[in-house]
This record gives structure tokens, sequence and C-alpha cells, in this order.
């Protein structure tokens, strides 16, 4: 078994003694039965009440981008919250310096479980989604996702030192999901100012039907993972 591999199980069997983190991982599952069944049910409670024909199905697109992100997002704080107790423990350093390696480690600990929520995310949307999502619109959704989730974790290890911090910071860069709303909400050419968020490209991709304007997305994402991994170095 390579060293990657194995420092890989050894965090999932680490998860699998801790409930809470164990409930943080399958949280997405809750959440998509939550869109799939309850946004619905709320629309049409909002239609009965308002008399209008429609009131969140122009909006259904986000809730689908959110659900996408959400799995990624949720397993790279898991994983975050490991290496940051990790680190506090001393136990990367010794990692480190093993046949593991520095790179090694960080594939075990972020690239792998990045990998699965891609693969888990690509199973839950086409199931709980509730828009007429394209495959490549599903993919795309997946991977812009996937790769927030790699950015909040590498932000979470850069300006955390504890944590407590690292919770706290979790959510501040959460807030980088939020940038799919601007499409839905904000005028050209205001919403320019947010194209530096991933997120921005797949509100913007859903919004216009266009697939491809997700792409720039992908590029923006890896860019900022480089230097984060960068500072980290």
């Amino acid at each position: 078994m390579s060293p990657t591999k194995s420092s890989f199980l050894q965090m999932v069997k680490f998860i699998k003694r801790d409930k809470m983190l164990l409930a943080t991982a399958i949280a997405p599952i809750l959440a998509g039965l939550a869109i799939k069944f309850g946004i619905p049910l709320i629309e049409k409670g909002l239609v009965s009440l308002t008399g209008a024909r429609e009131v969140l199905v122009p909006y259904y697109g986000i809730f689908d981008i959110l659900l996408a992100a959400l799995t990624p997002v949720m397993i790279g704080f898991v994983v975050a919250m490991i290496m940051l107790e990790e680190r506090d423990d001393h136990i990367d350093k010794y990692l480190f310096v093993t046949g593991l390696g520095r790179k090694g480690y960080f594939l075990s600990r972020i690239g792998l479980p990045a990998g699965f929520a891609l693969l888990v995310t690509l199973i839950l949307l086409p199931l709980f989604c509730i828009t007429r999502l394209s495959i490549a619109e599903i993919a795309l959704l997946a991977i812009v996702g996937t790769l927030q989730g790699i950015l909040i974790s590498l932000m979470v290890l850069t300006f955390s030192t504890n944590k407590l911090e690292g919770m706290a910071v979790t959510k501040l860069s959460s807030l980088i999901m939020m940038g799919c709303l601007i499409p839905f909400f904000v005028p050209t050419p205001l919403r320019y100012v947010f194209t530096f968020m991933p997120s921005y490209w797949t509100g913007a991709g859903i919004a216009e039907g266009n697939a491809l304007l997700m792409l720039p997305g992908v590029g923006i994402a890896a860019l900022w993972i480089l230097i984060l991994y960068k500072v980290k170095d």
C-alpha cells in the first residue's frame, strides 16, 4: 500500500470515530433531500399565499449550485479540522519527513477527499437537483464546487492557528459560495466586480443557460488554490 493511500485511510478511520465529523460528512445528503422535496413544497405554499404564478422557481438554479458546492465544502471543512489538529500535535511535521512527504500529505488529506467529494457530487446532484441540468452543467458544477472545497480547506489552514479559529475562518470563507447569487440579483456592469469568485461563474452559467460560462470559474478557482498552496509551502 502506498504511503499516500495509507495516510488517507488513517484519516477515514479517524472520521469514523468522531461522530460530529461523521455527521458533517453526511449532511449533504440531508440537505439534498431538503432541497428536492422541501423547496417545491415551500414554493407551492408561497404561490398559494401570494397568488403569484411563481415565486422561487426563477431561482431554483441557485439551490442546485449550492447543492453542488455543499459536499466538497463540508468534506473540506472536515479535513481542514483534522489537519489543524495534526498541526497542533505536530503530527504533520513528522509525516513530512517520512516517505509520505509534504506533497503526499496534502494529497492524502485534501486531494483524495476532494476526489471523493467530486464523485459524491456527481451522484447526488442528478438525484436531488430541482432544475433540468445537462450533463455538461452537472460536470462543471461538480468540478467548480470541488475546487471551492479545496480552496476553503487551504484558506482555513492558511489563516488559522487552531481549530477554534478554523471554524471561524470556515464560516467567513464559505461566503465565496455566495457569488452564485450575483448574476441573479446584481445588474451589469456592477456584477463584474465579483468575477474573482469562482461561484460567480457557476451562477452566470445557470442564470444564462450557458454551461461554457462556468469554465472561467474552473481557472479562477485553480489559480486561487495554487496561490494558497504556495503560501503554505
